[in-house]
């Protein structure tokens, strides 16, 4: 019954194709019957030498005739069945996607990769297998037994079909039994598939590292130690998912041999026919396919209902940061500010940011340093608002943020991170990802600016060149200078560059924010980085240690101030100058 509550929104969606199919699988039901019956006259009517050629004839041509008619209608039935059982696959994959594309970091630091993939391949398998084979197994078992029933009491004996049916009770219980154990070790299969899905991303993706320090045999012992647990697990699935058709047939062969014992003594008593005990036993063997369709029905719902769990858990989840209540329209972003802002990432006690103020005026700069650790890419991250914070303290335009919608916010921000994701697929198609409308000239103005015209130039293909999985065909300069132009492509009003030219030379970096200081005049940038030449040139700094700002001003009244921002930048003035 869960399973239907949770999917009746399909059921709902879909209740025409389903009445469609149960009332053609009716049909069939009732068509089956004919044969068995037509197969006892036949009988009595040769013990009694009443068999004629012509009413031979008759009946083969009608048995011939249904075998066609049975065909056609069977193909409908399970056709517009397993339709439907494909098409909730296909929406909950979408609902699935939609729904972690609005997702913010802390859902995805409580729900693995493994399990999540896990979920969009398994566990909506068993979710299509429930709605198409599940609904086909229970009203074949249904409107089966019920349509059998009905002929052995009213065309044979209701004391045979008593007596016949005495070791059905005992097949609930096993049913029952087996069921509770299919669920159980099912979703521990699934998470345990989840963990391997987990290890061979990781294996996979950290290839590099794994071969560089010479721990390829660990980490194929980590993975064998995880492939045998998925494998035990759903060892243990297989086992029970074994059971269910031996015992229901053990069950019913021991009706079989109930109704043929009583049966033939019904006969010899001229209780009933010989094709009547014929019949009956016909129909008896076509109760062996429900019963066995209901033990796969227990099964199937249960692996269905263990999967419907898992998927609703995840739909159910909210982001962690929402469109308030009261939303107010801002036209473009006049100035971006922060009072007093304090922050901690959920599932932390201690603060990350720590009474965080600054002012930033529409076509200024912001540059954000200090140690690794101090902050920089946290407070950056607020403005992109993957984080719920406190109200009235962040503005834009002087409006709370929670007062502006997340897409305008979005539409506003060009975010380069500092790790850069990158598809596999041709240079072109990442740069322009976010804007799939970009005509060749925006293209080429943006690689300009990010300073990669050369390289795209020496590429064999161009822009036609397909990067590999991550980028792997760039180096870590290249792949940089793809995130930026693929940012700089946007012309967002925001421009946030997180330590995003680390990669590249100090000539280069020049280059580069010649450019976007040239290019986007009057439009916001905020820059954070360890090289403090990167920042010079900004119209004000912030000097971060441990979530806190412990110095501001522009490069200017920093240097004469003195402190950890002078003592750094003459530092890294004096590498330069040794390198050169």
């Amino acid at each position: 019954m869960s399973f239907v509550i949770k999917l009746k929104w399909f059921f709902k969606q879909r209740w025409k194709s389903y009445v469609v199919a149960i009332t053609i699988m009716t049909i069939v039901t009732l068509l089956t019957m004919i044969p068995p019956i037509m197969i006892g006259n036949i009988v009595d009517q040769i013990g009694e030498n009443k068999l004629t050629s012509e009413s031979l004839t008759k009946t083969v041509l009608l048995l011939l005739f249904l075998a066609i008619l049975l065909y056609i209608l069977v193909f409908t039935w399970i056709t517009t069945l397993f339709r439907n059982s494909a098409l909730v696959e296909s929406i909950l994959r979408k609902k699935l996607l939609t729904n972690l594309t609005k997702m913010t970091p802390g859902f995805f630091q409580r729900n693995t990769t493994g399990d999540l993939m896990a979920l969009a391949t398994n566990d909506v398998l068993a979710i299509g297998q429930t709605a198409g084979f599940g609904v086909m197994t229970l009203v074949n078992t249904i409107v089966g037994v019920s349509v059998v029933v009905i002929m052995m009491v009213s065309l044979i004996s209701y004391k045979l079909m008593l007596a016949a049916f005495i070791p059905l009770p005992f097949l609930a219980l096993v049913i029952n039994k087996l069921g509770k154990n299919v669920r159980v070790n099912f979703l521990e299969a699934q998470a345990s598939f989840g963990k391997m899905n987990d290890q061979a991303l990781e294996s996979i993706s950290g290839m590099r590292v794994i071969r560089s320090y010479v721990q390829e045999e660990n980490d194929i012992a980590a993975f064998d130690h995880v492939t045998t647990e998925v494998l035990n697990k759903n060892r243990k699935v297989a086992i029970f998912n074994a059971l269910f058709q031996p015992s229901i047939s053990l069950i019913v062969g021991l009706s079989v041999a109930i109704g043929i014992s009583y049966g033939s003594y019904l006969v010899i008593q001229n209780e009933i026919s010989l094709g009547d005990l014929i019949t009956f036993n016909i129909f008896l063997g076509m109760l062996i396919w429900p019963m066995i369709a209901f033990g796969e029905f227990i099964n199937v719902l249960q692996r269905g209902s263990a999967s419907a769990d898992r998927m609703d858990n995840i739909l159910s989840q909210q982001p962690d940061v929402k469109n308030g209540e009261v939303t107010t329209t801002v036209n473009a972003p006049l100035s971006i500010e922060m009072k007093n802002l304090t922050f901690h990432y959920p599932g932390s006690t201690a603060n990350s940011l720590e009474q965080v103020s600054f002012r930033l005026e529409r076509g200024q700069t912001l540059g954000i340093v200090g140690r690794t650790g101090s902050g920089k890419s946290t407070l950056l991250k607020q403005l992109l608002r993957q984080y719920p914070i406190d109200n009235e303290k962040l503005f834009i335009s002087d409006i709370p943020v929670e007062q502006i919608s997340l897409e305008q916010m979005k539409s506003w921000v060009s975010y380069v991170p500092q790790e850069h994701m990158l598809l596999s697929k041709t240079l072109k198609e990442n740069i322009k990802l976010g804007k799939p409308n970009a005509t060749q000239e925006e293209i080429d103005r943006a690689i300009k600016m990010a300073s990669f015209t050369k390289d795209v130039s020496r590429m064999a293909d161009g822009l036609e060149t397909v990067i590999g999985e991550q980028g792997v065909m760039l180096s870590g300069g290249q792949k940089q200078r793809v995130a930026i132009a693929r940012a700089l492509l946007l012309d967002a009003e925001i421009l946030i560059l997180d330590d995003s030219l680390s990669a590249v030379d100090a000539k280069t970096e020049n280059i580069i924010l010649h450019e976007i200081r040239n290019e986007r005049a009057g439009k916001t940038t905020l820059i954070t980085s360890h090289r403090l030449s990167a920042v010079s040139h900004a119209d004000w700094i912030l000097v971060m240690n441990e979530g806190r700002v412990i110095a501001e001003g522009t490069h200017e009244e920093l240097m004469f101030h003195g402190g950890w921002y002078k003592e750094q930048w003459e530092h890294q003035q004096m590498e330069a100058s040794l390198d050169d």
